[in-house]
């Protein structure tokens, strides 16, 4: 198996040597290049023809955004992953570069303990290897799928877990604990950078340990789909819930711009984003959506042709108030990892609804709202899911088909088609 090549380019030392670091400790990758600001990054990529690159937005010389317009203008396809801030102006910066064509983003990491740098080491993995090994694949190399990374990772947390509860030395028994992070005296680094490097050096060594891990992975096998025989039959179409994930920015980009305008039902949609970001993810889509997007409110009456995003670290369900139906937010636990859960969504929709609603599931790594989509088709709803040639993980999806909670599957570029027909024909 080939590596998922990746050039890195940000102009803090020690970011370039973090990500560095998570990548190179990750077997099925490899950094392949790094770059201090856009310029370079421009002159590097002829050379070293990444599969991804993972970019900063604010650099001098040239910055993230001017970059993504050089990258337009040179024709280049290699999917971009945005390094953001979650301050206000900077999701307003990262939500224009997703415009400009960027695959996806990640969040800085805002704190120096392990268990923050473990989570964005693997959401960066997450979409590393998913966006890398669909770019790659697409151009005949061999690489590992999404799931060997996904498996990789649960190993690693497994395996970190099982140290901590022991008492055990981890740093000993994975022979980092001499080995220096980053190098201090590197002659493009901060001094406050510098502090920075002094101070979260021993928390992130447990997670950033190049050291790559012997890990066998077997490829799971197809399932026949399980058969289900719905509750009632299909009726008119109320509301539309749909859950996404990984890929799902620039996927529901493709779908809500070509949605028709004489579609009378509220739409509500589950995309993992964190906080701070879903407000201007709302209103990039609804500049070209010819529906109104919003993020959505607590207590919200839905209305006919509007689309409800649900806000970063909130649940979002229906309720009947009265003779309306609302939008409820909740803080309540993660399901299956995740805050937002399509699964929460889904399961709200199945219990108001029954069969008078459609569900959408998409493009996405693990196995959210697959459950409770499964559940929606049971209770009769009318139900469709993303492809695998068109989606960026087959996970959720796939499961979901696997469950027998999906009644058709279709491509990217025919779900919007999809949904307006149903939506239309059964209002």
């Amino acid at each position: 198996m080939e590596d998922i090549s990746v050039l890195i380019c940000d102009d803090s030392a020690l970011m370039r040597n973090l990500i560095g670091r998570i990548i190179d400790g990750t077997e099925g990758m490899k950094v392949v290049g790094k770059a201090m600001n856009g310029q370079f990054a421009v002159e590097k990529v002829p050379l070293l023809k990444p599969d991804v690159m993972v970019l900063d937005i604010e650099m001098p010389v040239m910055n993230g955004i001017e970059f993504l317009k050089k990258r337009k203008e040179n024709k280049w396809d290699f999917p971009v992953i945005i390094l953001s801030s979650v301050a206000t102006e900077g999701a307003a910066v990262t939500m224009q570069a997703l415009e400009l064509g960027a695959a996806d983003f990640i969040t800085k990491p805002n704190g120096s303990t392990s268990a923050d740098l473990s989570s964005v080491a693997d959401r960066l993995t997450e979409l590393i290897s998913s966006y890398g090994c669909q770019y790659a694949r697409r151009h005949g190399r061999d690489v590992y799928p999404p799931e060997f990374f996904y498996q990789q990772a649960k190993m690693r947390r497994a395996e970190h877990l099982v140290a901590e509860k022991k008492g055990g030395d981890f740093l000993k028994d994975k022979d980092i604990s001499s080995r220096p992070l980053f190098s201090s005296r590197s002659s493009t680094a901060t001094l406050s950078e510098r502090t920075s490097i002094s101070s979260i050096s021993n928390s992130v060594r447990p997670v950033l340990d190049t050291k790559k891990p012997s890990f066998t992975w077997t490829p799971p096998a197809k399932k026949d789909p399980v058969v289900i025989t719905p509750m009632r039959q299909g009726g008119r179409i109320e509301i539309i819930a749909i859950g996404i994930s990984t890929g799902g920015p620039n996927a529901l980009r493709e779908v809500f711009k070509d949605l028709d305008p004489k579609i009378k039902q509220p739409i509500l949609v589950v995309q993992h984003m964190p906080a701070g970001f879903t407000t201007e993810f709302a209103n990039s889509l609804n500049r070209i959506c010819p529906l109104q997007v919003q993020e959505a409110n607590d207590g919200d009456v839905l209305k006919a042709g509007n689309i409800y995003i649900a806000p970063g670290n909130y649940h979002i369900y229906v309720e009947k108030k009265g003779f309306n139906y609302v939008v409820r937010l909740s803080q309540a636990e993660q399901r299956n990892g995740h805050r937002p859960s399509a699964d929460v969504l889904f399961e709200s929709v199945a219990k108001e609804f029954q069969n008078r609603a459609l569900g959408v599931i998409m493009t996405g790594m693990g196995r959210d709202g697959a459950a409770e989509i499964t559940e929606m088709r049971k209770q009769g709803a009318w139900t469709l899911g993303q492809d695998e040639s068109s989606s960026v993980v087959y996970g959720m999806p796939k499961v979901a088909w696997e469950l027998g909670g999906v009644q058709k599957q279709v491509g990217l570029k025919e779900m919007a088609s999809n949904i307006n027909k149903l939506a239309i024909e059964h209002a």
